[in-house]
């Protein structure tokens, strides 16, 4: 309790004394004439108990200036306790040197902060995306020349395939005697060919392997073109050396025309095999069939000369594309197209066959 009222009205006479109660329980009231402490000070009351208003505030305030003025905390000035302390001024934080707040375990950034170029433990850079760390080649335009022109083709046949044959047979890749029909032999040569010189592989021969081939070799003979016969012809049999006669060797897999034991021309030739096997003996030809097809098996058979039934000497394709790794199906195949076109237009019907061993 704080002594508010000194009794003095201000008009010369003293009132009633009042007290107010602003501690909560209410005091023993003071002996008359006795100087009355200050029961929450702790300090002695001035000698004159009572205070005017006006002088309590002024002393009030000069306290709090003073304090103020020093930068020291402010007490609580004397009959104030009912006004509410000033607050404590606080000591502003610091502010923070990194520019994001500090990662925690309950709170981690979406993106981590920028690394310190000095830290020595600072993380790698991720990886740039490889999808997206360099430009994508724009794809190779499609060429737009034009294939170089095919000269020559399987089941082609004339004297520039014989050419071919015999060119390539010049630098090892042919190893026949040129006939002049593109088959899959002369094929087979021209992807060697066109493999070594890396050329693209097709087994064609257009301009390009033409124009190259032509650059590593030289013009082929007569007897290149047409040798006489790849195997020498055999000793014939004595039935062949009067006449008019086709004398047939299965030894030697030659035919030769001869007239009156002189050998006229010679080719190679092949027969029928173990299941299909070409008849020996004695005959004539009875028939000949220049654009023969056969009508049992459905195949070519051009130049034919008839001898026993359906067997007949006669130009065979594949003979010239596949030589001796076939046989026929009983008849005398040749493989020389123009050879055996010529015998054709020479031999005549009923002129003498004679086929042994």
């Amino acid at each position: 309790m704080v002594d508010t009222d000194s009794g003095w009205d201000g008009r010369g006479g003293r009132g009633p004394r009042v007290t107010r109660n602003t501690g909560g329980a209410r005091p023993a009231e003071p002996i008359p004439g006795r100087r009355v402490a200050a029961p929450d000070r702790g300090v002695a009351a001035p000698d004159r108990r009572i205070a005017l208003p006006g002088r309590r505030v002024a002393a009030v305030s000069l306290v709090a200036l003073a304090a103020l003025a020093t930068g020291c905390e402010p007490g609580t000035a004397t009959g104030a306790r009912d006004a509410p302390p000033p607050a404590r001024p606080t000591q502003a934080a610091a502010p923070s040197p990194s520019p994001t707040a500090p990662v925690t375990e309950d709170a981690k950034p979406r993106t981590a902060p920028p690394p310190s170029p000095s830290a020595s433990t600072a993380a790698p850079a991720p990886d740039p995306d490889p999808t997206t760390a360099r430009p994508a080649r724009p794809a190779p335009e499609p060429s737009t020349a034009p294939p170089p022109r095919v000269l020559m083709r399987t089941g082609s046949e004339s004297d520039r395939v014989r050419e071919l044959q015999a060119r390539l047979r010049q630098i090892g890749h042919f190893g026949r005697t040129p006939t002049g029909y593109y088959g899959s032999v002369t094929a087979d040569a021209v992807r060697s060919f066109q493999a070594k010189r890396s050329l693209p592989v097709t087994g064609s021969t257009d301009e390009v392997t033409w124009q190259r081939l032509l650059a590593m070799t030289r013009v082929p003979t007569a007897a290149e073109l047409r040798p006489p016969t790849e195997r020498p012809v055999a000793a014939p049999d004595e039935r062949c050396l009067k006449g008019r006669v086709l004398c047939i060797s299965k030894n030697s897999r030659t035919l030769a025309w001869m007239i009156d034991g002189k050998v006229v021309s010679a080719m190679d030739v092949r027969f029928g095999s173990e299941y299909t096997p070409t008849r020996e003996g004695v005959f004539e030809v009875f028939w000949k069939s220049r654009d023969h097809v056969s009508t049992l098996y459905d195949t070519p058979m051009p130049y034919a000369l008839f001898f026993s039934g359906g067997q007949a000497v006669h130009y065979s394709a594949d003979f010239a594309a596949n030589g001796y790794g076939g046989a026929s199906h009983g008849c005398v195949n040749v493989r020389d197209k123009k050879k055996v076109a010529a015998l054709f237009d020479q031999v005549r019907t009923g002129d003498k066959v004679v086929v042994y061993w």
